[in-house]
């Protein structure tokens, strides 16, 4: 085994000796080249396109294949990773931070003068923030609400759903929703429901995937057992959201957007109601004849809803990293945050730009008047919580697989929950017996709350 190791290592130098030795200082137009990995959303070609024009001495170009967390560490590792890439949530932050590649640039945040609590949407911090330091600039930020189809809604007589409501009044709706032909196959169903929301309900029952110190996962309490039971129940006991057999048996388009299959099944009329973020739009535009509506999600006991979005870190290792931070200048610009209000990729980082009368009515989409339902809902968003003690990548899988066995039915979720929280346990105590840093760190922590 030590064999195999000592040859990994050696290809990774050899690849890093070849990569300084062709690293371009210049492309052939004589512009700065950067390599930026991201998602292949349509929206990307627009943004990089202002950027190009905005800062004419560079030129962005994505690079879509490389977006794998792992991939992009491996890489970075040898030397021919890209010069930025993206983020999209606090566990796969903690990764690349803790890997060395992502670039720490707090400073460079006090020079453009930005105050992070007062002009960032704080529901997009843990994608660029971690232990207090900046890694990157957020592109958007989001915070889910309920879609619905008004054609459906009308061909069942039903009036359009109105905020301020709970999970008991939605399900009842849904059931008048869920339409089957007289075979007993759905027509649609009342909601559509994508199961990585799973950290909302766990939050709107008062739930937490650890302590507040990080020192130990919790997701067993009965909160978050409660809240992925009800889940489960709406697959199961009413019925209203889609098992992951009918969603087999429902067709699914191609392209971009085909990964997020509740918004394929509801843009093409599959579903009343889905839960969903304003993103979505950058799809669901193309779907003609379409008629939205948004409303805010229901509240559990707790009216909280759970934030997200998309940052962008720079690669510590990348020759032109300094280069890069101009990037993060484009990002914090007008004409940026403009353009993803007006493309919908979700919201703006910057607060300020959704306070325009073209977010709230966008001349081009006259019939899309439900954006300040996404604004308003952004005040509600709670940060992603991630332990200092435990891989984020690798409490990500254990909690997805065990998120997918109550979702196929295969354990009740206070069994499922029960097991994960003792293996993601089990890794933070095999992380304080391998450094003696982070068990002196934990061991302060535990004191700390006299146990």
């Amino acid at each position: 085994m030590k064999f195999v190791f000592l040859g990994i290592f050696i290809g990774l130098i050899l690849l890093s000796v070849v990569a300084w030795q062709i690293q371009p200082g210049q492309s052939d137009s004589g512009k700065i080249p950067l390599v930026w990995v991201s998602d292949d959303n349509p929206a990307r070609r627009e943004q990089i396109e202002l950027f190009n024009r905005n800062f004419p001495e560079y030129h962005l170009k994505l690079d879509p294949g490389q977006r794998s967390m792992e991939k992009v560490i491996v890489q970075a590792i040898a030397g021919v990773g890209p010069d930025l890439f993206d983020c999209y949530d606090g566990y796969q932050l903690s990764a690349f931070v803790k890997s060395g590649i992502a670039w720490d640039v707090t400073d460079f945040f006090k020079e453009m003068g930005i105050d992070i609590d007062k002009d960032i949407w704080k529901a997009v911090h843990p994608n660029f923030i971690y232990e207090g330091r900046i890694y990157g600039f957020p592109m958007n930020a989001g915070v889910n609400a309920i879609w619905y189809n008004k054609a459906i809604f009308d061909a069942c007589n039903e009036p359009y759903p109105e905020g301020c409501w709970t999970w008991e009044e939605l399900i009842r709706l849904a059931k008048k929703l869920t339409v089957r032909d007289e075979n007993g196959r759905i027509v649609y169903f009342g909601l559509l429901l994508d199961w990585f929301n799973w950290q909302q309900f766990v939050l709107q029952w008062g739930g937490s995937v650890y302590t507040a110190d990080g020192t130990r996962c919790i997701i067993d309490n009965p909160e978050a057992t409660t809240a992925i039971q009800l889940m489960q129940d709406l697959i199961y006991k009413h019925r209203v959201v889609p098992s992951p057999v009918d969603e087999a048996a429902m067709a699914t388009q191609g392209g971009w957007g085909s990964g997020t299959s509740m918004l394929r099944y509801f843009g093409a009329g599959k579903g009343a109601m889905a839960l969903g973020g304003r993103y979505w739009l950058c799809s669901l535009r193309s779907y003609q004849g379409l008629r939205l509506g948004a409303v805010d999600c229901p509240r559990g006991p707790h009216r909280v809803y759970f934030g997200y979005g998309r940052a962008t870190l720079i690669n510590r290792k990348s020759p032109r990293r300094r280069e890069a931070l101009n990037y993060f200048k484009y990002l914090a610009s007008e004409d940026y945050n403009n353009l993803v209000n007006h493309q919908a990729d979700a919201l703006s980082p910057l607060i300020k730009y959704c306070y325009t009368p073209e977010f709230l009515q966008d001349p081009e989409y006259p019939n899309e008047d439900f954006n300040v339902v996404w604004r308003d809902v952004m005040f509600d968003g709670v940060q992603q919580q991630v332990s200092p003690f435990v891989s984020g990548h690798l409490a990500s899988r254990i909690l997805n697989k065990y998120m997918d066995l109550v979702r196929n039915n295969q354990r009740c979720a206070s069994d499922a929950m029960r097991i994960a929280a003792q293996k993601i346990n089990a890794e933070i105590q095999k992380n304080l017996q391998r450094n003696p840093q982070l068990h002196a760190r934990f061991i302060e922590l535990k004191t700390g709350k006299g146990e």
